[in-house]
């Protein structure tokens, strides 16, 4: 198996951590493994001793500069490692986003959505 770490960056003024992305892709794999994210989820390992919890799923958040916003997600097994990584270097996808989520609410009625509603996803 695998060991399971998302990693995100942002910059210095973002108040929330983990963010609402890095939750998101950690509910995702946490279903994948048919389990919900506050069972697996482990936001801080200062002052925890052992091994890790089989299943876990780690985040590791980093704040500082002008980050528009990173996020990695790392399977670490034995001799090998795979990386998922999306790096935003402007602002723009996110208007462009927000743009299309307007757009896609016109035509809705009442109701939760989330972007994978936007997207066509589900």
């Amino acid at each position: 198996g695998y060991d399971i770490e998302i990693v995100e960056a942002h910059h210095r003024h973002k108040v929330d951590a983990p963010s609402g992305t890095a939750i998101k892709m950690g509910e995702v794999i946490a279903k994948a493994q048919g389990s919900s994210l506050p069972d697996l989820a482990v936001y801080a390992r200062e002052g925890h001793t052992g091994e890790r919890k089989p299943g876990s799923i780690g985040f590791a958040t980093i704040r500082g500069g002008d980050i528009v916003g990173d996020h990695t997600v790392i399977f670490a097994g034995e001799g090998e490692r795979i990386e998922i990584s999306h790096r935003s270097t402007s602002r723009q996808s996110y208007a462009e986003g927000a743009l299309r989520a307007a757009t896609f609410l016109q035509t809705q009625s009442k109701g939760w959505f989330d972007m994978q509603d936007v997207l066509g996803l589900k």
